[in-house]
């Protein structure tokens, strides 16, 4: 059943973390699996899209005209701990009991650590009555897993009148398994360029937007962990970030800050045929079963430092939103 975490990590890189038994999931019926998974799924989706948001920036100063940097960003995206679980009743389900009898439990999401939570399924077949039980799953918590990660490459290039231009994006990830691209935009103004004493004043301001797009599949055709064809998770993230900024303007060690809004969207599906092999609905053949989508948007507020070298820059920082994030970039530029 923890298949399903590879919908939210495929582009993290996870999905040798998603071998277990699928069937166990379909044993409830498409709409109880597609309720749960997208219950248990969203906190994951969620704290990714806030990861793919930031490091943007790592001062206020633009670049001037033929400027440029070039950054190896990472992004370590911590959760709460109420992301780690919601609340399940059996009445909003069709066929998922509780072993125990209990009709509503905190249960793991795919962030969490709760285990051995006993559920069942029961019905007809073939005029028999048959019960098939498993334990829901746990999360990357009970895995020593605490934080959601990020990383991709990026480049910033100055224009004219304080306007940079932006670009990131993660290499093309290309196995037998796994499929995977990031790309992003994005600009800063920086509004100081504009006042004649942009050269003796202390501090810049700055104006940034940026946008992030990640796509992935992760096909386990061949992981045997349910009979069919064709079966693969699909994952499409797309996140904006609005950020107003101001940064010191010292030569070797600057601090800056930022406060802004972020909001996106996941879509994951999955898609393949299955065919469940255990009970009630065992004779049950599933094409493209379900597909669900999250939202996220909110305030989000930055504080970061940044070592210049020459060349050679360091900046680090960390965000305090939803969920809150640190980034670290290694940075080589020119002017």
């Amino acid at each position: 059943m923890k298949y399903v975490i590879a919908s939210a990590f495929l582009f993290l890189g996870f999905a040798g973390f998603s071998q277990s038994n699928v069937n166990e999931v379909l044993a409830a019926g498409v709409k109880d699996a597609e309720k749960f998974t997208d219950n248990y799924l969203a906190p994951v989706s969620e704290g990714a899209l806030y990861s793919l948001a930031n490091g943007w920036y790592n001062t206020a100063e633009s670049k001037p005209l033929g400027g440029f940097e070039i950054s190896i960003i990472g992004n370590m995206t911590s959760f709460k701990d109420s992301k780690k679980t919601f609340e399940l009743n059996t009445a909003d389900y069709e066929n998922l009991k509780f072993q125990d009898g209990s009709t509503s439990k905190m249960v793991s999401t795919a962030l969490g650590d709760l285990e051995g939570i006993g559920v069942y399924v029961e019905g007809e077949f073939m005029g028999f009555t048959t019960r098939e039980e498993f334990d829901l799953p746990t999360g990357l918590s009970s895995e020593g897993i605490n934080f959601i990660p990020s990383g991709f490459l990026q480049v910033g290039v100055g224009l004219v009148k304080g306007l940079e231009v932006k670009a990131r994006f993660l290499p093309k990830v290309n196995t037998d398994e796994v499929q995977l691209g990031l790309y992003g935009i994005g600009l800063q103004q920086e509004f100081t360029k504009w006042l004649p004493a942009d050269k003796v004043l202390p501090v810049a301001i700055s104006a940034v937007i940026g946008y992030t797009h990640m796509d992935g599949t992760y096909d386990f055709t061949n992981t045997n962990v349910v009979d069919g064809e064709n079966q693969r998770l699909e994952v499409d993230m797309n996140v904006w970030n609005f950020q107003a900024i101001a940064a010191t303007k010292l030569k070797i060690i600057n601090f800056y800050g930022g406060i802004g809004y972020v909001s996106g969207t996941s879509t994951t599906d999955v898609l393949g045929t299955y065919r469940v092999q255990s009970g009630p609905f065992q004779s049950e053949t599933y094409v493209d079963p379900f597909a669900f989508s999250n939202k996220v948007s909110g305030m989000a507020a930055t504080l970061g430092t940044r070592l210049k070298l020459g060349f050679f820059r360091l900046h680090a920082d960390y965000t305090f939103a939803e969920f809150n994030n640190l980034t670290v970039g290694v940075n080589f530029g020119f002017r």
